[in-house]
């Protein structure tokens, strides 16, 4: 939305998009958080672990930037902390799961 309120100094946020996932997908999402400058995702993402989603964040060799994975990773947010070359397996991977439960 680039009409609402600015979301950690962001307007979109990724924060406000893994939020919504935490709540309606829960442990049925999976969210990976790429390349950035900032913390922005770093937030939504724990939301989305501690719903029992599985995240990802990209690892920093392979990132431009590394300032959002950075920071969801010092927040524990990240179950798996990925280079760039792998994240389509674990998509795969991840789709091939049958859904896992109801979400929270």
């Amino acid at each position: 939305m680039k009409d609402g309120p600015l979301v950690s100094r962001h307007r979109p946020s990724v924060d406000v998009l893994f939020r919504a996932a935490a709540r309606c997908a829960g442990a049925n999402a999976l969210g990976i958080l790429m390349t950035g400058m900032g913390d922005d995702g770093a937030n939504g993402l724990l939301e989305m672990r501690r719903a029992g989603a599985l995240t990802v964040a990209q690892d920093e060799e392979s990132c431009v930037v590394f300032g959002m994975p950075k920071e969801a990773i010092e927040r524990g947010a990240a179950m798996k902390v990925l280079p760039l070359d792998r994240m389509h397996h674990e998509i795969i991977r991840f789709g091939a799961m049958p859904a896992l439960r109801q979400p929270a």
